[in-house]
């Protein structure tokens, strides 16, 4: 328990750190990279191309993007609208931790539940959510953010 006090700084600011890294940073990246190849590859296959963009990668990337991103509004729209439902479902069919809630949950209405089981799920409860004091980092965190918002 000590390890995690003393660390928790570090490990806030690694977590932060691969948030903004794998979400934000390389996705700039790689879209980048990919705009860069595709301009690589249709000018090979299609040298009207450069014709057109005036030989500015510039001009082509505003081009690609002005075509690429309403593309892909449209796609991900697609997904929310009919494939969330699916991977939700997966998602509820893998999710152990969900299933043994809901099973208390129908124990209890039940009445299958031991005052024991009780104390044992709102102790476990009240310690994920409110049980433990904040540490000086988590405090500074919070208040951070809620300047932030």
């Amino acid at each position: 328990m000590k390890y995690r006090k003393d660390n928790s700084w570090f490990r806030r600011r690694w977590l932060d750190f691969r948030q903004g890294h794998s979400i934000y940073l390389i996705f700039l990246m790689t879209f980048a990279n990919f705009i860069t190849i595709q301009y690589k590859l249709l000018l090979e296959k299609i040298p009207s191309i450069d014709i057109i963009t005036g030989g500015n990668i510039i001009v082509f990337a505003v081009i690609f993007v002005a075509l690429y991103v309403p593309l892909s509004i449209i796609i991900g729209y697609w997904h929310r609208k009919s494939q969330w439902k699916v991977e939700a479902e997966a998602l509820f069919k893998e999710n152990r931790i969900g299933a043994t809630m809901w099973l208390f949950v129908i124990d209890l209405i039940d009445g299958k539940v031991t005052e024991q089981e009780k104390k044992e799920m709102r102790d476990m409860l009240l310690k994920i959510t409110k049980g433990r004091k904040k540490t000086s980092d988590e405090k500074i965190d919070n208040d951070i953010d809620n300047k932030a918002t």
